[in-house]
């Protein structure tokens, strides 16, 4: 058994956790976590992660780390750890953050973006396991990928791979990364509501009711979590809405389909909650805009993980790290 730590830094909490690899299996098991408000100053905020894990690790004496992962928003620098001002956090302009846990417990630190660490963590051991070409989406928030091509995670020239959200997918539409029509404009949590506001206001003017709409909610208030909750009750309104966002993932994945030739793509957040009415018109539309040779061996999949797929992602930077030394020491590279 070997113990590793991950840290997850994001726009408003921060995560510490301790796990332990099963060497056997290269198993996973999440020991102890702790979380806190991310704290406004970066320097201050890494102090504070490498004290609590510090703490943690004081706390139980058969811990002895191997390895700790860093997961945090795009844009970064892996190769020097640092982190490059994400939206999230746009104070951070070049914070170390490796370097300052690789000094305090002399093991080596590595860092990713929070889609390429899901995309670890998946592949690793969630439904990507065994797979040696995946494609990992995030559809959360917002829509990123992670990419692991011919069994390694490739980040890019500089840690920039798997934007797809940034794709254009028509002409004119709900905006994400500041881009009407794009892939993340229509298939994320803010696109899908961006989407519903117009068209559950047509729908109440006509005086038609909709579940969409919970009591004394204005609908410029509605959100994704709003549509999908009436989609899983049978409300025709929501279930064309998902129905129209399963369409669009259809036509981007389609795109990832054809251009990386994946055996697997796993998809997290909105999938794992309305792969039900997403599914057939997603695959409908694969089926008609992918080659069939690429579709045929391409299973879509929810995220193996579930909800605890951000608990593992961290740590999964950490454990693809040891993979690495691992195999650098089996080919004598090291």
């Amino acid at each position: 058994m070997r113990y590793i730590a991950g840290i997850d830094i994001g726009g408003t909490k921060c995560a510490v956790s301790i796990g332990v690899l099963r060497e056997e299996a290269f198993v996973c098991d999440i020991l102890y976590k702790e979380r806190f408000p991310t704290p406004k100053e970066p320097r201050q905020a890494v102090e504070l992660l490498v004290a609590t894990l510090q703490r943690m690790a004081a706390a139980h004496r058969e811990v002895t780390l191997s390895a700790i992962g860093v997961s945090c928003g795009s844009p970064l620098d892996s190769a020097r750890g640092l982190v490059q001002c994400p939206p999230n956090l746009p104070n951070w302009d070049n914070i170390a953050v490796t370097a300052p846990f690789e000094q305090v417990f002399g093991v080596p630190a590595a860092l990713q973006n929070d889609a390429n660490a899901c995309a670890l963590a998946e592949w690793l051991w969630g439904a990507g396991r065994g797979s040696r070409n995946m494609v990992f989406l995030t559809f959360g928030t917002g829509l990123g990928a992670g990419l692991i091509l011919d069994g390694r995670l490739y980040t890019g020239t500089n840690d920039m791979a798997g934007e797809v959200g940034h794709v254009r997918l028509e002409e004119d539409g709900p905006e994400g990364y500041k881009k009407a029509g794009s892939f993340e404009g229509f298939c994320s949590g803010g696109g899908i509501a961006r989407c519903a506001v117009p068209i559950v206001r047509e729908w109440t003017a006509k005086g038609k009711p909709t579940g969409i709409l919970r009591a004394g909610q204005d609908v410029t208030e509605i959100t994704a979590a709003d549509v999908g909750r009436a989609a899983a009750a049978g409300d025709t309104l929501a279930i064309s809405i998902m129905e129209d966002t399963g369409r669009r993932l259809g036509k981007g994945l389609a795109m990832l389909i054809d251009i990386l030739n994946p055996e697997r793509i796993v998809i997290g957040s909105i999938f794992l909650r309305q792969e039900a009415v997403l599914r057939k018109p997603m695959e409908e539309v694969i089926a008609r805009e992918a080659l069939s040779c690429t579709r045929r061996v391409c299973e879509i999949v929810p995220a193996g993980l579930g909800e605890q797929l951000g608990d593992y992602a961290a740590l999964s930077v950490a454990g693809n790290l040891l993979r690495q030394h691992d195999k650098a020491d089996a080919d004598g590279l090291r």
